[in-house]
């Protein structure tokens, strides 16, 4: 070994032994010809001191270190003076004075600095991610994910789960985005595909006996990227047989519940027990099926109140089959016009028309553009409503798609949470959505869709609405939320070839079709498959959340940018046309790429 400890473990105990340690330099002073170097390695930092009264020839090789070259340090620990002390590092309270420095490896200027936190250009840190991972505050990430995955093993360990690894090579089913595909070159012609979640081989393993099975799983998903989404991530997917659906949710809130209390002990979870909210209530009060619950500035809807009150912003949503919804903006009512045209502008971004409002100042004196068109019963109703008191702002969206109403009044509420202050990141508000509707009318296709995807469990009491009316039918499925994030997204499983055949139907995917991707489930049921459920959290969103991350990107070791494109290595690239020919492939390019 280069080393006899670490940079981040010598103590006051330790004075006097004689040392090796081995690391970068993290940063270098000449205090009047004495020479400090911070030595930092995965651990931690240890001053080392270099006296040339006591050593020349160290003196003159400290001269041209620089930042990040790799050295080994021989010295002996010595306590440093009580004014020198820095309470602030773990070995704050010595120092090693070098008798012998060996450089292991000099380092290039830096494209940016890794001993302070700056605002790097994005691109720029991909590109040399292994020079970005060295920094303390990606370390601490990739450190918290280490404990995140390690406290997930060791508690379902304890809990008598196998954890069994699927194929990553397998069959394309869609499942909602686009399969990554695998060229054979034994089969030409033919793929396989990466998987988007394990989803069929999970409950082939609940068919096989294997009763609690959790996998650290790799998926693969080809979709557009945003902030908390990679074209590969990671999710521990869970699997139980012969559960209900609190089964599963009441596993899911202990171990979260734990993990985040031993992992995070300065986060304080906010509702305890975990509320379960149904879809349409999650919908009604937010605006979307991931809340963000720790605060209030819920929707509210006057739909009724608009409807032949004259104003025609309102009246033609209602009258359309619409709806109007507003928020009370609480201690806002100061706002400018400036200010409220901002707002305006922004939920324009979002697909409203525009945004009315109501001012109330601080003496009661309200301002608002509508108010003439409404009576003095609609008007006080419409306050009492919204709980209206002196110093709030009212906003309100009116709109003949309730999806659209929605939609903005929830981004509206995010961004009207910041400015008040109301996301603490310390807050932990965990919650379930439950209750979905199993299926959704597409207009272009015109046929259901699943809503969740196809191997759900229709409600019990519901079945009889499969021959009826599919579209209010429930399904066994669950959301876990987190702070404005779906976390985690699962459901009770169908497990009779009937029922399964029966969805099929419904969503238009004929006998033959559905044979031909699904035959190996279908068989399966066909073979005694007990009851079973189970479900997915995010293991990246997790750790960003817990991180304090703004996007999932800083919580893996090695990501794709917005593009899903890997800056550091160049990945996706040509193949070459020796492999192409021996995977019989050729490559027809867009017209527009030809040219260039």
């Amino acid at each position: 070994m280069y080393k006899t400890h670490s940079c981040g473990e010598l103590r006051i105990s330790d004075v006097g032994k004689t040392v090796q340690l081995a690391g970068w330099v993290h940063r270098f002073r000449d205090h009047g010809g004495v020479y400090f170097i911070d030595l930092r390695d995965r651990f931690g930092l240890t001053q080392i001191v270099i006296n040339p009264e006591n050593s020349p020839e160290l003196a003159d090789l400290v001269e041209k270190v620089r930042v990040e070259w790799v050295l080994q340090v021989t010295g002996e620990v010595n306590p440093r003076p009580a004014d020198a002390q820095n309470p602030n590092l773990s070995t704050g309270a010595i120092e090693v004075q070098a008798k012998v420095i060996n450089v292991l490896n000099t380092c290039k200027p830096l494209p940016f600095s890794i001993n302070k936190d700056e605002n790097t250009d994005e691109s720029l840190r991909l590109k040399y991610r292994f020079l970005d991972l060295r920094r303390e505050r990606m370390q601490k990430n990739i450190i918290l994910r280490h404990k995140v995955i390690k406290f997930i093993r060791d508690y379902l360990d304890e809990r008598d789960f196998l954890e069994i690894e699927t194929p990553i090579l397998f069959k394309t089913t869609p499942e909602g985005a686009r399969d990554y595909l695998v060229p054979s070159r034994v089969y030409p012609g033919q793929f396989y595909a990466l998987p988007q979640s394990p989803q069929q081989l999970k409950q082939l393993l609940m068919v096989s006996g294997m009763e609690r099975y959790f996998q650290i799983a790799r998926c693969f998903r080809d979709e557009d990227q945003r902030g908390d989404r990679q074209p590969e991530f990671t999710q521990l997917d869970l699997e139980m047989s012969y559960v209900e659906r609190d089964d599963v949710l009441n596993l899911m809130e202990d171990l979260f519940t734990k993990m985040s209390r031993e992992l995070m002990p300065h986060k304080q979870i906010v509702n305890e027990p975990w509320p379960k909210l149904s879809y349409q209530e999650a919908m009604d009060r937010f605006g979307k099926d991931a809340p963000d619950m720790r605060f209030g500035l819920e929707l509210v809807n006057i739909s009724d109140l608009a409807e032949g009150c004259g104003f025609s912003v309102f009246e033609s949503a209602v009258t359309a089959g619409g709806s109007v919804r507003g928020i009370n903006a609480k201690t806002l009512g100061n706002y400018t016009r400036k200010q409220l045209d901002e707002l305006t502008e922004q939920v324009k971004l979002w697909g409203a028309k525009g945004l009315a409002y109501v001012k109330i100042s601080e003496t009661g004196e309200e301002s608002s553009p509508f108010k003439k068109f409404l009576s003095e019963e609609r008007w006080a109703a419409l306050l009492q409503r919204m709980g209206a008191e002196n110093g709030d702002l009212l906003l309100f969206v009116a709109d003949a798609k309730l999806a659209t109403v929605y939609d903005s009044l929830a981004r509206l509420r995010v961004v009207l949470g910041d400015r008040l202050g109301l996301r603490d990141d310390n807050k932990l508000a965990f919650c379930w959505i439950v209750d979905f509707p199993l299926l959704e009318w597409s207009e272009e296709e015109q046929r259901w869709d699943a809503t969740h995807h196809a191997f759900t469990r229709p409600k019990k009491e519901d079945f009889p609405l499969l021959e009826t009316d599919p579209g209010k039918i429930r399904g066994e499925q669950y959301d876990m939320v987190l702070n404005n994030y779906e976390l985690a997204s699962g459901s009770i499983r169908i497990h009779e070839r009937w029922l399964q055949e029966k969805i099929f139907d419904l969503i238009g995917l004929s006998h033959e079709v559905a044979q031909e991707r699904f035959h190996q489930i279908m068989d399966a049921f066909e073979y005694g498959a007990p009851p079973h459920g189970g479900i997915a959290p995010g293991i990246d969103r997790y750790v960003m959340i817990m991180a304090e991350e703004p996007n999932i990107r800083e919580v893996i070791a090695f990501p794709k940018n917005n593009a899903a494109r890997d800056m550091m290595s160049g990945a996706p690239s040509e193949a070459m046309e020796g492999q192409l020919k021996e995977l019989h492939l050729k490559v027809d390019l867009p017209e527009e790429e030809k040219k260039d």
